[in-house]
């Protein structure tokens, strides 16, 4: 485009030459500033442009101080939307030593006028030609002063993604400003995962015709997509809007967002005609945001004077106005860095100075760098707000107001900025906080949808092209419950046909289709081939048995899934016969030995714990040992309960033993439970880690992505894998032992078990994953919809209703059939038993400690009491004899025992009486004894 616009202009200087010397005569007075303007002066931007270019520059010559004392001279040159016209004004500009020049108006003039402006190094600054292609890196002395179309666009698609819409179809003009702008549009969707489904392009304003707009939106009339961006000129979008309202396009369902062109005639032009307000109900559409300030409120009030009352106001007259002031306050900073206003001539035109063209006029203005630096500098309060570029060469904090066209007027429903995204509040009021572009934070008011509609729009609609989808399903050989296609007759039924039926009807519109099998009918056929054929455009959509796997993920979209299809192992098993030695089922031969052996150690620590101070624990060894004796009973329950243990030490090693036994009954009791009341099936095979870890021969359903998941994922060699075709061939498979086991999804899986109880599912699923309806990745707005549908059949019971009548018709005694229960081994409790053992030990070494310390004292005792030939006597007293020995309990201890004993309801036989009393009477003889 730039080499074409340069040769073009190359091409037309000699009729520019012509002109040139026409318009020569004019010549700039000194102190004078002179700035261009070329608008196209019949548009609705170009009258209130004009007005406001006016206002401004009436305001700088009222103050002497803002250009020095010198006085700013505008010229207008109307374009009239010719580019050729638009350069001839630019050479007239520049026989008057114009330093500046404002617009074009479009694009495409601008496109070609930046190139001048790059020669003759004069600063060309616009406010309305915002295509976003005019970069500074092509055209370095092109300003745009207001914001760009890049942010129009992304304000655009963040409010298809705030409405929860995924794919547009965009109308614009076809030419520089139309075509980049739904470009950019395209890349901002892409950037929130949507689209452009269509683009319609129409003739530039100045050509379009009522039937090339009638064409294009027939076409999009059969199109699904509900939701239209128009992007043209307002002369374009108006006729859009007639043609659209002729077609029914005005209606409830569509959705119609304008850019800013729509914006300028609600505020430009009041009042509207009638039929234009009644064809642009409910069209949303953007307007530059300038914030409210006391100077605009001003300047608004003087807007009927400065315009004599023929145009409206609108938000680029604002723009307009700034760009004079930015041009002056840059001109008035070239003065103060000691610049001037000079021009020279450009040595590569001394060529053609015999040629007869008048080319001297082409001068290039000699502080056109300085002054383009002055103006990207700019930093100041205008109407608009604050002005000021950033690195890109962008105007700051672009943002704009959103309108919904209501009535015979229109209403704000929100805002989007650059910083925030779409708000409810200003924009100036948010640029003091942290950005926060999260979807929770994403706000817009309510708006009346065309049809006076105020529900928002699902933005799409079944085509209405006449065709109906192609949905292609398997001809299945085997398991023919879940697609059944009756041989001579096109009838297809099966469970996932019933469930495809069912969610149809609760769609909220038609859905014209048609079955196609695939396959040849003698084997299954292969699924990824299946879901390919909607890749390549043979089919719409897939119903059927198709399991939502990664591999396919990527090339088609999925609804969600209608029946879990875990994989699982299948395997024979033989029933376990009871014995009479089931009781010990539940724990492993070492559980019970550990158990066994801490009962002993238990009561053993317990014993050395109570044999000093327990008459209980005292007596010849044959009492001891006896069923009788203290020892097995002091780990029951109900001894404990009657103190037979008397040492805190005792008690403390009962209390945890007493916390394990609580434990390993209540596990006893359940797994023995379970034993009994689950059938209970033999297998080698545990599970899938069991088959990976052996070199078994596997099975598999042909057709069924279980063959790659198994030699992808597992590693499992192709050698150990063998295809079987039929729920039959599975049975003589396992049956002859030419597979170990066989894997396959949960729903065949469970088909096969109703017939052959003979076989099992082995270990837990090993995958999760279901089944779902098939669409294209492009087309996947009747997947979102086909989902809902699902989600709805599965709240209602409806799915479960349509299971039960297929998949569950018989019932085999081994559907309860589990997995073998696992026997309860030592690594379930080994933490219990190292805590009492723990206790035991520890119990002990204080036992022990305290029991030296006493022994150390009495022998110190003795040596103070006795001679040295008693204590060579008293040293053959043996350590055994000191434990052996009976260590008294207080009276107040024995009666509190017996009150207690009492109040509980327990009674003393006559012989224990007898020989307590025998007891008390010898402790009170020897003290009496003693005190003698």
């Amino acid at each position: 485009m730039p080499f074409i616009a340069t040769m073009n202009l190359v091409l037309l200087l000699p009729t520019f030459s012509i002109f040139i010397g026409v318009f020569s005569e004019e010549v700039s007075q000194p102190g004078t500033v002179n700035v261009g303007a070329i608008l196209s002066l019949n548009t609705i931007n170009g009258k209130v442009a004009r007005a406001a270019m006016k206002a401004a520059e009436d305001d700088i010559n009222s103050n002497p101080s803002v250009l020095g004392g010198r006085k700013l001279s505008i010229a207008l040159h109307d374009s009239n939307f010719s580019s050729f016209l638009g350069i001839i004004g630019v050479l007239q500009f520049m026989e008057t030593d114009t330093i500046a020049i404002i617009g074009p108006q479009s694009a495409v003039m601008a496109h070609i006028l930046s190139n001048l402006a790059n020669e003759l190094q004069v600063p060309l600054l616009s406010f309305t030609a915002l295509d976003p292609s005019l970069t500074p890196l092509q055209y370095p002395f092109f300003v745009q002063t207001a914001p760009n179309d890049e942010f129009q666009m992304a304000a655009i698609s963040e409010m298809v993604s705030y409405f929860s819409w995924s794919e547009v179809i965009a109308v614009f003009s076809d030419d520089d400003q139309g075509r980049n702008g739904v470009i950019t549009l395209g890349d901002k969707l892409a950037e929130r995962r949507c689209r452009i489904a269509y683009k319609a392009a129409l003739p530039p304003d100045s050509m379009a015709k009522r039937r090339d707009v009638s064409r294009e939106l027939e076409k999009i009339q059969m199109m699904e997509s509900r939701i239209i961006v128009l992007h043209t000129d307002s002369k374009t979008g108006l006729l859009d809007f007639e043609v659209a309202k002729s077609l029914g396009m005005m209606r409830k369902g569509y959705v119609w967002i304008a850019s800013s062109w729509l914006s300028t005639v609600l505020d430009s032009t009041s009042p509207l005609k009638p039929e234009i307000t009644n064809s642009i109900q409910g069209a949303l559409t953007l307007r530059p945001h300038t914030p409210d300030s006391k100077r605009k409120r001003d300047f608004l009030s003087r807007w009927n004077r400065l315009s004599n009352g023929t145009i409206g106001f609108n938000s680029y007259g604002l723009y307009a106005y700034d760009t004079v002031w930015i041009i002056a306050h840059a001109v008035r900073l070239l003065f103060d860095q000691g610049g001037t206003i000079s021009f020279s001539n450009d040595t590569r035109l001394n060529g053609y100075t015999g040629s007869g063209l008048y080319l001297s006029a082409l001068n290039i203005f000699d502080g056109g760098n300085l002054l383009l630096k002055n103006i990207l500098e700019t930093n100041m309060t205008g109407l608009t707000g604050h002005v000021q570029f950033n690195q890109e060469r962008s105007l700051i904090n672009p943002s704009y107001d959103i309108i919904n066209a209501v009535g015979t007027g229109h209403r704000l429903v929100g805002y989007w900025s650059n910083h925030t995204g779409l708000s409810i509040v200003p924009p100036k009021t948010l640029y003091t906080k942290k950005p926060n572009r999260s979807s929770s934070n994403q706000h817009l008011g309510s708006v009346v949808w065309p049809g006076e509609e105020t529900e928002n729009p699902r933005g799409w609609v079944f085509p209405n092209n006449g065709r109906a989808l192609r949905i292609g399903i398997p001809r299945r050989v085997s398991y023919r419950d879940f697609v059944l296609l009756a041989n001579g007759t096109n009838k297809v039924q099966g469970y996932c046909i019933d469930v495809f039926l069912a969610a149809i009807k609760l769609l909220p519109y038609g859905l014209p289709y048609r079955f196609i099998p695939f396959g040849d009918g003698h084997k299954n056929p292969s699924y990824y081939k299946l879901v390919s054929k909607i890749k390549s455009g043979v089919f719409d959509g897939v119903v059927g048995d198709v399991a939502i796997v990664t591999n396919r993920t990527k090339i088609v979209d999925f609804t969600l899934p209608y029946i879990e299809s875990d994989l699982v192992v299948v395997a024979p098993a033989k029933k376990i016969s009871s014995s009479a030695w089931s009781f010990a089922g539940p724990f492993t031969p070492l559980m019970w030995a550990v158990t066994a052996a801490f009962f002993l150690i238990v009561g053993l620590v317990v014993w050395i714990l109570e044999h000093r101070r327990n008459d209980e624990f005292r007596g010849p060894p044959n009492e001891q040992l006896n069923l009788e004796s203290p020892i097995i009973p002091t780990l029951e329950l109900s001894k404990f309960s009657r103190e037979n243990v008397v040492s805190t030490l005792g008690r403390l090693v009962l209390i945890i033993w007493l916390f394990v036994v609580l434990i390993i009954n209540s596990s006893y009791t359940a797994s023995l439970t379970s034993f009994h009341m689950v059938q209970q099936l033999s297998s080698p095979i545990k599970g899938i880690e069991t088959l990976i870890s052996s070199n078994e021969r596997i099975g598999f359903q042909v057709g069924s992505f279980a063959e790659g998941y198994l030699r992808e994922e597992l590693n499992i060699p192709k050698s150990r894998l063998v295809p079987l075709g039929s729920p039959e061939e599975y049975a003589l498979a396992l049956e002859k032992r030419r597979v170990a086991a066989l894997i396959d999804e949960r729903p065949y899986v469970d088909l096969f078990l109703l017939d052959h109880c003979e076989f099992s599912v082995r270990g837990q699923e090993f995958t999760k994953g279901g089944w779902g309806f098939v669409s294209s990745l492009i087309d996947s707005l009747i997947a979102i919809d086909m989902s809902t549908a699902i989600l709805t059949l599965s709240e209602n019971g409806e799915l479960q209703r349509i299971r039960d009548r297929w998949l569950s018709k018989r019932a085999c005694s081994s559907d309860s059939t589990e997995d073998d229960i696992e026997q309860l081994d030592l690594k379930s409790f080994w933490g219990l038993f190292l805590i009492c053992g723990i206790a035991c030990m520890l119990a002990l070494l204080v036992y022990f400690w305290l029991m030296f310390r006493q022994f150390s004292r009495q022998r110190t005792e003795e040596l103070d009491t006795t001679s040295p030939a008693s204590f060579r006597s008293a040293r053959l007293q043996t350590f055994l004899s000191f434990v052996d020995e009976k260590v008294e309990r207080s009276k107040s201890s024995s009666k509190r025992k017996r009150e207690s004993m009492s109040q509980n309801g327990y009674h003393i036989d006559d012989e224990s009486t007898r020989r307590s009393v025998r007891m008390e009477r010898s402790i009170s003889h020897e003290k009496q004894n003693g005190d003698t």
